[in-house]
């Protein structure tokens, strides 16, 4: 025997607002068809092929190699060459980019040498340049000089304009990436320290030479090229939030 139907049934609820979808935990390559992009490949390779090239330049035609390396121009484009060189593999095979801490990292410290030679070193008169300056450079001194100072950087802020996704720098990482030029330059002084007076390139950038403007301005010095050089790294993660994605295409 089956129970009596009721005659007044409740109203349900009514419904105020469509459900809100939660986010998935599932990345977007796994439901978006990876892209090569060969563009973008070719242009970092060429880049990472041309700051290798300027690099061999100036081993080649160094007094010893050691010290061609303890130069932070060379550092910075070293560590430029093997970072667009793996992004170029990522981009020709469709793999995801490397991560913006890393790129932004390499970007600022070729634009922080570039920045540097152009403003305080390139003018044999500067205030910061030591005085009666150093032979004339070589043929092959100069193309590298101007391979590593000057194209190089142009090329990999060309890279980061127009070939990666914005918004993938934050202000955190502006910190992190001030602890390569701090740990410079206590490598730069501690190698002073360690050579006997006297001898040549003792200290590697005329700022920081303690022989000829001692320790309170050369630390003068560090302290305003820091504040300069964090102050580019907060300008890059803003310019990162706020540049167009010209080149890449929209999904």
């Amino acid at each position: 025997m089956t129970a009596p139907i009721p005659r007044d049934i409740p109203d349900l609820p009514a419904v105020t607002k469509a459900p809100t979808l939660l986010p998935s935990p599932v990345p977007a390559t796994a439901v978006v068809t990876p892209v090569r992009r060969p563009l973008a490949a070719a242009f970092r390779l060429l880049t990472a092929l041309l700051a290798a090239a300027g690099v061999s330049i100036q081993l080649a035609l160094a007094d010893t190699p050691t010290r061609a390396l303890s130069h932070f121009t060379v550092q910075s484009n070293i560590l430029l060459a093997l970072v667009l060189a793996l992004s170029a593999r990522r981009a020709w095979t469709a793999r995801r980019p490397l991560p913006g801490a890393l790129t932004g990292a390499a970007l600022l410290y070729v634009l922080v040498a570039g920045l540097v030679h152009h403003l305080l070193l390139s003018d044999p008169a500067g205030p910061l340049t030591t005085p009666g300056g150093t032979d004339a450079p070589t043929a092959g001194q100069t193309a590298a000089s101007h391979i590593l100072h000057t194209v190089t950087p142009v090329a990999a802020a060309l890279d980061w304009l127009l070939l990666t996704t914005p918004g993938r720098l934050h202000l955190r990482q502006a910190a992190a990436w001030m602890l390569y030029p701090l740990a410079y330059l206590g490598f730069s002084l501690a190698r002073g320290e360690l050579l006997l007076p006297g001898t040549a390139d003792r200290y590697l950038y005329p700022f920081l030479d303690v022989d000829q403007h001692g320790y309170k301005v050369v630390l003068g010095n560090a302290l305003l090229l820091g504040l300069a050089c964090y102050a580019l790294a907060v300008l890059v993660v803003a310019l990162d939030h706020a540049r167009p994605r010209p080149l890449l295409r929209r999904r």
